[in-house]
């Protein structure tokens, strides 16, 4: 089958493809790690002593960051990792990385990918008939049946066109592609 050359045949730039893949990396931290600051570690409202007279250093709070069970100095804070690409820039990335497995043969293109019962047996044997352990599938809509029989295997990954992301396709050696799945894929990229 014809490749429509625009899409993959585009240009490699592997710091756009280093750029968003950074990017889908940053989207995934959940950046939930937080501790207490001395203002909201409880307790600690009366100084311990008074301020002269005792002979040991001055003290305001039993909770200040010296103290064991004090609040934490310049600690972490619930925060968004999250790095903004432009539209256009992962479009690009995407084009690029299609590219670069075509140019690596990586490419194939079935009629059909489906398969009568959710069973990884039967996607490792079709998947070896392609010559594709490693691979990527790509559907147009999501098949279930496919998913399930494809989560448990560690080198294969199954994603409707909607999901196609350029980490998925840099991960994998060989890119397994629906007929009706390319289509969506050209329309979409175009």
């Amino acid at each position: 089958m014809e490749l429509d050359p625009k899409i993959f045949e585009a240009p490699i730039r592997r710091d756009l493809l280093h750029t968003v893949s950074i990017a889908q990396l940053a989207a995934r931290r959940s950046g939930t790690a937080a501790v207490k600051s001395r203002a909201q570690v409880s307790g600690g409202g009366i100084k311990p002593w008074k301020q002269k007279g005792t002979g040991r250093a001055r003290q305001g709070s039993i909770r200040a960051p010296q103290w064991a069970g004090g609040g934490i100095v310049h600690g972490p804070r619930p925060r968004d990792y999250e790095v903004s690409v432009p539209k256009k820039v992962r479009k690009f990335a995407l084009r690029s990385a299609l590219s670069l497995r075509k140019s690596e043969n990586g490419v194939i293109v079935v009629d059909d990918f489906t398969l009568d019962e959710p069973r990884t047996k039967l996607l490792i044997a079709k998947l070896k008939g392609l010559g594709a352990e490693d691979a990527l599938i790509v559907t147009r809509e999501r098949d279930t049946k496919l998913e399930l029989a494809g989560r448990n295997l560690p080198h294969v990954r199954v994603l409707a066109v909607m999901g196609l992301n350029v980490r998925d396709v840099l991960l994998r050696k060989k890119l397994v592609i629906t007929r009706a799945a390319l289509e969506a894929v050209v329309e979409r990229l175009s």
